[in-house]
């Protein structure tokens, strides 16, 4: 096996294969990338047996062939590499590295060891722009769950019903819902992708109208995103019941510059100790919301003015929470919708549509 490629190229696909490689596997070879050149150039794979990147840049094939080679060593290797064409060249599995004057001799893994990556029998699919997609995860994925006692919300479901295209993401402590218009009426379906490989999608995902297509199997989902695909096994369990789930009547609607809200609550925020989570107090009257903390470090006040009136309701927040929200809502007013003080908080576009939802949980306050 021989080929040689340019550096810039080789390197930014090593960096997107890496991302599937296991940091540690009982099978040596998931811990690397795998090699494969042919007519079609260079094709780069990372596996960990449940989520599979691979991606194909050009390269001078002289000698087709494969090889596995430890992603944490090629990868830093590569990245060593000055500027130029890289040669790469194997013979059984002695593997030797050179640009200009640098040459480096390292040991592969035979092919043979390296897991198939599982196929998708493809029943179903769509099409939608990777900067819209990325947007909407990163938009969620913060609320996704990092308990693995409950692996159905370690992801988020995708829902598709009525020309749309909704992401859904909760931890039990809030939800992050996001809806965008796709190009054709489909048939309603549902289904939930693990919350690390939309991690990788959404770094993939560029800030351009290109296509990334969804190809859904019984098991598995793949994401193609040009000449890069993404394979993750699909979450199976009973996802929450948003619609049952989420209040659509309130007693109190107050409109608010989400810069001005996120701001109020970032300075609260700051005699918040990362040991002791203390809560900040809402008060929502008459034009304006009162934010309160008080912690061992001291005590802090701000006022975040509001359109409407929230008849001095009370409620507490943990402020990461209400922050995040904040941060990843899609527009530049919202409306803070409220009932009671140990009642549900929602956060909607306050242009009335439904393009975004995040929902936070308050938290039991202790008298002052």
């Amino acid at each position: 096996m021989k080929f040689t490629c340019m550096k810039s190229a080789l390197q930014a696909a090593v960096n997107i294969a890496s991302r599937a490689a296991s940091s540690k596997s009982p099978i040596p070879a998931l811990e690397g990338i795998l090699l494969e050149a042919g007519p079609a150039g260079l094709k780069l794979t990372g596996y960990d047996l449940k989520k599979g990147i691979y991606t194909t840049i050009e390269a001078d094939v002289a000698q087709p062939g494969s090889i596995v080679l430890g992603a944490k060593i090629f990868g830093d290797i590569v990245r060593s590499l000055p500027e130029g064409v890289v040669t790469v060249k194997v013979e059984g599995l002695n593997v030797s590295i050179t640009c200009e004057n640098s040459d480096f001799k390292i040991v592969g893994i035979d092919f043979n060891d390296y897991p198939e990556l599982p196929s998708i029998d493809h029943h179903s699919g769509i099409s939608l722009p990777q900067n819209i997609l990325g947007e909407m995860i990163r938009q969620t994925i913060f609320a996704v769950s990092d308990n693995e006692a409950r692996p159905v919300y370690t992801g988020e479901m995708f829902e598709i019903e009525g020309g749309s295209l909704t992401l859904v993401a909760v931890d039990g402590y809030r939800l992050a819902l996001r809806r965008e218009k796709i190009d054709k009426e489909m048939e309603s379906y549902s289904f939930i992708v693990p919350g690390n490989a939309l991690s990788d999608l959404e770094k993939l995902c560029g800030d351009n109208d290109e296509d990334v297509t969804i190809a859904l199997g019984s098991k598995h989902i793949s994401f193609t995103i040009g000449r890069t695909v993404i394979i993750s096994r699909r979450l199976e369990g009973d996802f929450l019941n948003y619609r049952k789930t989420v209040p659509t009547t309130f007693n109190v609607v107050v409109r608010a510059d989400r810069h001005d809200l996120q701001r109020t609550v970032e300075r609260v925020s700051l005699i918040i100790d990362d040991k002791i989570k203390n809560p900040i107090r809402c008060t929502v009257g008459e034009n304006e919301m009162r934010i309160v903390c008080s912690t061992s470090i001291g005590k802090a006040e701000d006022v975040c003015p509001v359109s409407g009136d929230g008849k001095g309701l009370e409620i507490g927040f943990n402020n990461r929470y209400i922050l995040d929200a904040l941060k990843a809502a899609p527009s530049e007013e919202v409306d803070v919708c409220l009932n009671t003080g140990s009642s549900p908080c929602i956060i909607n576009p306050a242009d009335g549509s439904d393009k975004f939802l995040y929902m936070v949980l308050p938290v039991r306050l202790k008298a002052e």
